[in-house]
């Protein structure tokens, strides 16, 4: 009857009108680690109950005043998740089981057996506890439903929660567009979360972090002896999708010959492992992201025709943080309490200057930048309130009031974007939208430095 000592101690209340019955039981609970309380009648024990204070009760059948079957009612009318059970003579069986059809876990007969008693609470723990991790399952895969738990009001994030709200109960193939940081996997999760397929599991590839001549078995598995190092069977990625969702995050990265290999099995479903004859025979819905322009890549041969139509059947883009500047707020305050949560700070908000700073800044490395910026802000904050001091991001250059002329505001944008970036010239060049010649000249023209 002990309970594992890791475990929130198991509260009992027993309500018996015999002293040695009350006596005995608390002794017996009591030794095995419970913690144990009693009352002699319906009155004294509804004077202790309260919601989840108790979560096992012994009851008499037999009561003074009000009778067991009457105080059941009026336990389960407080407290409903409390498992009862009856204490009864024999010749009361009848009543014990009536008892149980109005909601009563089980019953004992007098004289109480210590070993069953041991046996029956035993029971009563482990399906509890199955309840309670059942309960806590739904919460988690609940949350996992809600679109809403991503974060964003502005237009352009409306218009994407309509799309996923649009194709996930389809099985139509995604493909996810979006800069890095943007939270691609997120969505990919949320479209999954919102299919048919979410009691299935969602298995996700880095395609940018296949390891070269593996990415067969990763895919497709293998089997014992197939390559040097294949000690037993391993099941691919594919197969432990089955009747989930597989999602290629930086598909764009996949080598052509694996193209070719997907492409066949996103067809006919069905493949078989390295070294293996075996066919499999899987059922999965695809979901694809990438940061690549994939059509300048198949004009360059480094990706398949075939492959991309194959995957850009329902597109979704997702806008970069610089393009939902509303956004920012939300993004902020909700990492902020967060993080300041899970380090038991104090820190509760953010200066006007510091979301002003916030806002202005362009987040080249989006969502992701950002909220590592709060991160590092909450970190070093030494009051309830962060300061724009306190943020990790350059100041954003504003040409002065003497100056607005169209060449002061650009230098400024460009020495912002380059501070952004580290001065990265290709990364710069991507997000100004022009070539590296064009911005090697005007770095050179406005005597931009370091």
């Amino acid at each position: 009857m002990n309970q594992e000592k890791n475990d929130k101690p198991v509260s009992l209340l027993v309500v018996d009108d015999e002293l040695s019955v009350r006596d005995s039981l608390t002794k017996w609970f009591k030794e095995d680690g419970f913690k144990v309380d009693s009352a002699a009648d319906a009155t004294e024990a509804l004077k202790k109950l309260k919601p989840g204070v108790f979560d096992i009760i012994f009851l008499d059948i037999k009561l003074p005043g009000m009778d067991g079957m009457e105080l059941q009612r009026r336990i389960k009318d407080v407290d409903p998740n409390a498992t009862i059970i009856m204490i009864t003579a024999y010749a009361s069986v009848d009543t014990a089981v009536k008892s149980l059809k109005e909601g009563a876990y089980d019953y004992v007969t007098k004289p109480v057996d210590p070993d069953y008693l041991s046996h029956l609470v035993a029971n009563v723990i482990k399906q509890r506890r199955l309840v309670t991790e059942n309960v806590q399952l739904k919460e988690r895969i609940q949350d996992l439903y809600e679109i809403d738990q991503i974060i964003g009001e502005s237009p352009a994030m409306q218009k994407v929660f309509d799309m996923i709200k649009a194709v996930a109960p389809t099985d139509t193939t995604v493909m996810i567009r979006g800069e890095s940081g943007t939270g691609k996997e997120l969505i990919a999760r949320a479209i999954h979360s919102n299919s048919p397929r979410r009691f299935f599991p969602i298995i996700t590839v880095n395609c940018g972090g296949l390891t070269e001549g593996l990415t067969e078995s990763e895919f497709f598995g293998h089997e014992k002896g197939a390559f040097t190092g294949a000690l037993y069977r391993r099941k691919g990625k594919l197969e432990l999708a089955d009747g989930g969702t597989v999602f290629l995050d930086e598909v764009g990265n996949i080598d052509p010959k694996t193209q070719t290999d997907l492409l066949r099995v996103i067809e006919t479903k069905q493949f078989t492992r390295v070294g293996g004859d075996e066919t499999i025979h899987v059922d999965f819905r695809l979901i694809c992201a990438t940061n690549r322009d994939l059509e300048l890549a198949v004009k360059q041969g480094t990706f398949r025709e075939d492959f991309y139509y194959r995957l850009n059947v329902f597109s979704i883009s997702i806008p970069p943080l610089r393009e939902r500047r509303s956004d920012i707020p939300l993004l902020c305050n909700y990492f902020l309490k967060k993080l300041a949560s899970s380090m038991n700070k104090p820190v509760t908000s953010f200066s006007a200057e510091a979301m002003e700073h916030l806002k202005a800044y362009d987040w080249p490395g989006n969502i992701r930048e950002l909220r590592n910026a709060v991160e590092r802000a909450v970190v070093v904050a030494n009051a309830p309130v962060i300061t724009a001091e306190q943020l990790p991001i350059p100041r954003t250059p504003k040409a002065t009031a003497h100056d607005q002329s169209l060449d002061a505001v650009e230098q400024a944008h460009i020495q912002n974007i380059l501070e952004q970036v580290g001065w990265n010239i290709t990364r710069a060049s991507e997000v100004l939208g022009i070539d590296r010649t064009t911005l090697y000249n005007k770095i050179e023209k406005y005597g931009l430095r370091k």
